[in-house]
This record gives C-alpha cells, structure tokens and sequence, in this order.
C-alpha cells in the first residue's frame, strides 16, 4: 500500500500540511515501539464517504493505550470528529484512515513515562490490500514459521506498533516465498491468525474462527462477520483450531479493514475447498458489501457519513 500524500494531517489538535507533520529522531516510539493505533475505512456509500465502524475502532484505541498505560488528551468523541473532518479536508471519496498515539521525545530508556503523549491522524487512498483480484479469486497463503506472540507476553488484543514486527515477519517470509500472506500458529500449536487479518475457516456449512486466546487481535471487521453470519442463518463456533483443519477446509477466508472479506483459494499449495471463493465466503461479501456501498440500509449503524 504506497503513500499518496494528502493535503492535510491532524496532529495534535491542529491541521497542518502533510510535509510538516514531522517528528524529532528521538522520539520514544520510533526506538521502542511505543504507539497505538487503528486502520479505519471511509466508503464510498452512494457519492458520499462514510467511515466503517468508527466508534469501534475509536474504543479500541482507547483499550490499546489503556493498557500500555499512555494517556490521550482528547476524549473520543473529539478523536471521532477529528477523523471525520480529516477526512473531508482532504475531499477524498473514499479513504484509509490512520488515528496514532505515541510517545514523543523525552528520554532514552525502556520506561516510557517520562515521554509525552502525541495525538494524530493522516488519510490515504486505500484500493484491495491483498490485490485487485483477490475478492473474487482468493489468495495463496502459506503457514509461517513465525508464531504468534505466547499469552501474557503480549497483549494480542492491544493493537501496538511494536508488536507488528512479529506480523513484518510473517508477511515478508509469505512474499519472498511466493505467497501472498501467511498464517501465523499461536504458542499452543493452534492456528491464530494472518499477519494483518483474522481468518475464518467453513467446513460443513460451520464457520470456525479462532479465540481471543489464540492471540488474535479483537478484529471489528471480524465482529460485523459474525454478525451478518448469524444473521444468515450460519453457524458460528469460537474455538481453536488445529493446524490440519486449514487443509481439510472447504473454505477459508480472512477478514480485516484492509482485507475486508477476502478468500483464501490455496493454503501450502493444498487447494481450499475447489481451489476458489466458495459459496458461503461469497454470500457473506455480498452482505458486507451491499452495507459499506449503500445498496442496503445500514441496519447495524456501522456507517459515520462525512457531512
């Protein structure tokens, strides 16, 4: 996903130009990994932008700094305008949002208290995170090498910079192995999730999706699927899953704000199912879709219109 500059960044309660939206090299963060954050998406809903679960990815960023224990100088419902105004700034139609706390420049040293908090916002276009095809076709993933962070080492459900270089890992060795992604096993041996993705596994006419226990980011894309799943009469289990299982399969598809719902066709070059988007993945596209382009009511409230 290549960076387009816009026009402006919300930083720290001020809009300024994209160029000077900078920070010092010293800055906490940028050593130490310590900064929250989320991936929103604004759609395009009938010619006007919409942001996806806004409210939800706005509580997550509040769980993520709560627990590394940084404090936001803005209430949510601040944050919450702050995205929909950068948004409309920039005029963009559609849109990837990226609210980030961090901790500013103020020592050198692991304890990261002593740093201040920054606040800020940018917005890109975002087209197919797994590629143009991949909502239809599916995708060719791998089963990594690298694990998934053991519980209590890591909070999994805090999205936290530092901890994406597990998931840097995961999809560098899946590219340079001629995947598009990999699947990562938690510290238990059961599967756990992609490296930006939850994942979701059919057999049966049962939809499988790991725990929070499997070490998985609380996924809110993953939480609308469950949803629309049982309101189309699917069945819907939380539980681990043995690694065998993603080979036995007759569908498998990710879930994320980048990924959306994307179909997974081949695992280790073992073919899903009949090697393609099977049936129940499609119906479950077809639900979310007909929700974030405005074909259907928004009968959930998931849409913030840009007004």
């Amino acid at each position: 996903m290549a960076i387009e500059p816009t026009r402006y960044i919300w930083m720290d309660g001020e809009f300024i130009p994209w160029d000077e939206a900078t920070v010092h090299v010293s800055v906490h963060a940028l050593h130490y990994g310590s900064n929250a954050f989320e991936g929103i998406r604004a759609y395009n809903v009938q010619g006007t932008p919409a942001i996806f679960c806004l409210d939800a990815h706005i509580r997550r960023l509040y769980d993520s700094c709560k627990v590394y224990r940084m404090e936001i100088g803005y209430t949510a419902e601040q944050l919450k305008a702050a995205c929909i105004e950068t948004v409309k700034r920039n005029q963009l139609p559609a849109a990837y949002i990226r609210p980030l706390v961090f901790r500013g420049a103020g020592t050198i040293g692991v304890d990261p208290r002593p740093c201040p908090v920054h606040v800020t916002i940018f917005t890109l276009y975002l087209g197919r995170y797994l590629g143009p095809e991949a909502v239809e076709q599916g995708v060719d993933v791998c089963v990594s090498s690298w694990g998934r962070m053991a519980l209590n080492t890591f909070p999994g459900s805090a999205k936290i910079g530092g901890q994406y270089i597990n998931s840097q890992l995961i999809k560098m060795e899946a590219v340079e192995n001629g995947y598009a992604e990999g699947i990562a096993i938690d510290s238990n041996g059961f599967v756990s999730e992609g490296s930006g993705e939850n994942i979701f596994v059919i057999r049966d006419g049962v939809i499988i999706t790991p725990p929070l226990a499997s070490s998985i980011l609380r996924g809110i894309t993953r939480q609308c699927v469950i949803t629309l799943a049982q309101e189309l009469g699917y069945p819907v289990r939380e539980e681990f899953i043995p690694r065998e299982t993603l080979y036995m399969a007759d569908e498998v598809f990710f879930t994320g704000t980048a990924a959306e719902v994307t179909p997974i066709r081949s695992i280790d070059r073992i073919p899903v199912g009949e090697g393609g988007r099977g049936p129940m993945t499609k119906a479950l596209q077809e639900a979310f879709f007909a929700i974030t382009t405005g074909e259907q009511e928004d009968r959930y409230g998931w849409l913030t219109p840009v007004t």
